[in-house]
């Protein structure tokens, strides 16, 4: 989360978004088709396609935990809880949502205790809805629900053939308020505030004012926190956690410091629940080293995990992979290969400290330019300098004040971009339906945390020019093609012809191999021909998964009896 950005004005680019023509012949499909039967291709975390939601902003379930610990509903616009809670994400999972979106893993915002009480920065009443300003690294929100449904939430997903990711914090605690003391200054230190222009004082540093920064430069022993030891004792887990502590401690040898304390406390989550890797946050402002160890420590609790009931009915379902962690380390480029350059020219290798893959943060902008650049580039960066690890694709997230189509007037190409692109997808709650990143009355990256509009997709709303439903279905009839294909995000991409635009991707790993051609922007009226040579032969029967059509190559070309705007060409 960028923290730092809550220091300053967080304005968001509407005018220019609204500016912007929408992309030729974008017309969205009218009606469901059904979706190809799975190829069986194996699952590949560089072609993964992963959904990112605020779990308090996502879907109600259960109204009774909508304010916990005494929390009131007197927020300032969208910077309160909403009521989401994990039994919505589950209700989700079971009712094929995720799956028919072709999503390969869910990232949920960290759910740990937040701060019970409310903060005023500048913005009004803010409260810690987002899961980011934890108090308790041990204990599950309330306003999230209880512990039985954060386990149905994982099973559920795992047994729909989903992984879970967990947003992990190791940078700093929630602010201090009346209700929510500071940790001792052992933990954690409350200045300076970061300035930004060095890794020093980007690391050894709070991101803002009334932040703690938890001291993970330290080595030096430390004891719990005192009110953390009061919680625990009233709670009656005091003895039963100092247990498993002095257990992990002697059997890791790290020394009783800070962050081995939270590694600990990140991997039982993983131990217990089986969550399938970390978003890790704020990346960039805690040493790198840091990461590396709790790659080792959360690697080692799902290798545990894995041997119990679930863990195994687990590994029928999604395969036995390792523990997998992606990084948040802000302003990371794909462009910038294996090494982030902070300001003052140091540069970190971030791959080498534990990740298997980074989000990139130039999607956005990149994505303003035309298709070709965009995917070759990508391509070659992940077959070049990249080749054994990839980047985390978005176009918009809960705190980027530039998304590319805040007013969803191009959500047609926002998903053709995305969900074609050589890299991961990271698909933010509402792409798919067109939720309006903008909220009348909201103040900076409040405005990209609007509740889901579950409303506006039953009644097919018209979000500018496309109903709601209708984007969605676009997004599916894509995330269900690139889902069965790993050629489509892991594969070597090469143009076919410019008009109208058509390349392949083709892939080759571990004994497994794909291909796949896709066309954009076909023309309206008569069905294209569209060139396939050199990916299928003549006589070869090919399936669109656009439409749902079938046809035979004959010179080099195919032509589906149905028009629509794009083409997923592959043989099933």
């Amino acid at each position: 989360m960028k923290y730092h950005a809550l220091a300053v004005s967080l304005m968001l680019a509407f005018g220019a978004a609204a500016a912007q023509a929408p992309a030729p012949a974008a017309s969205a499909p009218a009606t469901p088709v059904p979706a190809p039967a799975q190829q069986g291709k194996p699952f590949t975390w560089e072609n993964a396609t992963v959904y990112f939601l605020l779990t308090d902003r996502f879907n109600n379930a259960n109204p009774a935990n909508d304010l916990a610990y005494g929390r009131k509903a007197d927020a300032a616009t969208a910077r309160g809880f909403m009521g989401g809670d994990l039994a919505g994400v589950t209700a989700k999972i079971k009712e094929g949502y995720f799956t028919d979106l072709g999503v390969d893993a869910i990232w949920i915002t960290p759910p740990v205790e937040n701060i019970h009480g409310s903060t005023d920065e500048g913005t009004g009443k803010s409260y810690g809805f987002h899961g980011y300003w934890a108090s308790d690294f041990t204990a599950l929100d309330a306003n999230l629900g209880s512990e039985q449904d954060m386990r149905e939430l994982v099973d559920t997903a795992h047994a729909h053939g989903i992984r879970v990711l967990l947003d992990v914090v190791m940078n700093h605690t929630g602010p201090v308020t009346a209700q929510d003391p500071a940790w001792p200054a052992s933990w954690v230190r409350t200045g300076p505030v970061c300035g930004f222009k060095t890794m020093r004082t980007t690391v050894e540093c709070t991101l803002v004012k009334n932040l703690p920064d938890i001291r993970t430069d330290s080595n030096a022993r430390v004891e719990l926190p005192p009110t953390l030891v009061a919680k625990w004792k009233r709670e009656g887990r005091y003895e039963r956690e100092v247990k498993e502590l002095d257990a992990f401690f002697q059997r890791t040898g790290y020394p009783r410091a800070p962050r081995y304390y939270l590694m600990k406390w990140h991997a039982d989550w993983v131990r217990k629940y089986g969550f399938d890797g970390f978003r890790a946050d704020t990346v960039k402002h805690t040493e790198p080293g840091v990461w590396k160890d709790l790659k080792q420590v959360a690697g080692a609790a799902y290798e545990a995990w894995k041997k119990g009931e679930a863990g195994q009915a687990a590994v029928k379902q999604i395969g036995d992979r390792p523990f997998f962690m992606t990084s948040e380390v802000y302003g990371y480029s794909i462009n910038d290969g294996r090494k982030f350059a902070y300001d003052d020219g140091t540069k970190v290798d971030y791959f080498a400290n534990g990740f298997d893959s980074m989000i990139n943060f130039s999607m956005a902008g990149d994505a303003r330019g035309g298709y070709e650049k965009l995917f070759a580039g990508y391509s070659n960066m992940l077959t070049g300098p990249l080749k054994g690890v990839s980047v985390l694709n978005y176009l918009d997230s809960h705190d980027d004040g530039n998304p590319f189509d805040a007013l969803r007037q191009r959500p047609l190409e926002a998903a053709n971009k995305l969900l074609l692109a050589p890299g991961q997808a990271q698909v933010y709650y509402g792409d798919e339906s067109a939720r309006v990143l903008k909220i009348d009355g909201a103040e900076g990256d409040a405005n990209l945390r609007s509740f889901m509009n579950w409303d506006q997709l039953k009644a097919n709303t018209r979000v500018g020019l496309h109903g709601a439903a209708d984007v969605r279905e676009h997004w599916a009839r894509l995330g269900r093609f690139r889902h069965a294909h790993p050629a489509v995000g892991a594969g070597v991409h090469q143009m076919i012809a410019a008009s109208p635009y058509t390349f392949k991707r083709t892939y080759a790993n571990d004994g497994v191999t794909d291909r796949v051609v896709v066309a954009l922007d076909l023309p309206p009226g008569a069905p294209a021909s569209i060139s396939v040579a050199g990916v299928f032969m003549d006589g070869q029967t090919v399936r669109d998964w656009y439409t749902g059509k079938s046809a035979v190559v004959k010179g080099g070309k195919v032509q589906f009896d149905a028009q629509a705007p794009v083409a997923l060409i592959a043989q099933d």
